[in-house]
């Protein structure tokens, strides 16, 4: 069934979202990629959803898109359906974490990257296959990799299509962090429950602040973030903050306006 191919598991205010086809190496085929928009479309809309941590089981995360089996309807419709999932995740409100172990190459490796931090183990690999397979970047990778990389080793990647380690990805700025296999559940969870504890109107104002200010002029971002701040000034949070820093205790943040 549709939801064996995604498992989704909630404790807390975190959403853990894995991949399940450890027999193709977690590539999404169709039902992947429509339990994948359902579960993102589902946490867009939940507040008590504080975080998103998307893995994948059987020591792989994503080989990418299952070209083996068959294909519905014009590669231009499967396109703007596929579009639509690196959309809502790249314009999801919480933080994502990718918790990559094993391969992730093409769309699964662009499944990383659109997520905020990429959590890898040292046996991890990564490869924008593309070329190889006679085709070009999707999933956001054109857009995302110039941002991350710089054009020529984004040339370098999307042109040679070639496989590089977890030190190597790091070294360019496409990992966060490189953890030994044995401790990376551990600190994925500790990750995400350290996000979890920051304020949420305040994380969502600055994710979106960093991503829509990478291409404007200054002047364009400092009216961004004073229109930010006003948002922070209207929830319950920044004075719990405020109350907290002086009670030399931490602040509990929930997340509600104080204004209506």
């Amino acid at each position: 069934m549709d939801e064996d191919v995604l498992l989704a598991r909630r404790e807390g205010g975190v959403l853990t979202l894995t991949l399940n086809r450890p027999e193709r190496r977690n590539a999404l085929d169709l039902a992947s990629w429509r339990a994948l928009h359902a579960q993102l479309s589902a946490a867009r809309d939940d507040d008590a959803v504080r975080a998103v941590v998307i893995t994948g089981a059987g020591g792989a995360f994503c080989a990418g898109a299952d070209l083996s089996g068959p294909r519905e309807g014009h590669p231009l419709d499967r396109m703007r359906f596929i579009n639509e999932i690196a959309l809502m995740l790249h314009e999801l409100p919480v933080p994502t974490i990718a918790h990559v172990d094993g391969v992730a190459v093409g769309a699964g490796w662009n499944l990383a990257l659109g997520c905020d931090l990429v959590v890898a183990t040292p046996t991890s690999r990564f490869s924008q296959i593309f070329a190889k397979r006679g085709l070009s970047l999707d999933f956001g990778g054109s857009w995302l990799l110039p941002r991350l990389v710089g054009i020529q080793q984004a040339k370098r990647l999307a042109l040679l299509a070639e496989m590089i380690d977890a030190e190597e990805a790091l070294r360019l700025g496409l990992v966060t962090w490189v953890v030994a296999p044995g401790e990376i559940g551990a600190f994925v969870d500790d990750l995400a429950a350290r996000l979890v504890a920051n304020a949420p109107v305040a994380v969502a104002q600055s994710k979106a602040l960093l991503h829509e200010n990478a291409d404007r002029t200054l002047r364009d971002a400092l009216a961004s973030e004073a229109r930010a701040q006003a948002v922070n000034f209207a929830t319950e949070d920044a004075p719990e903050a405020f109350a907290a820093f002086r009670d030399k205790r931490d602040p509990t943040f929930t997340g509600r306006w104080a204004v209506t």
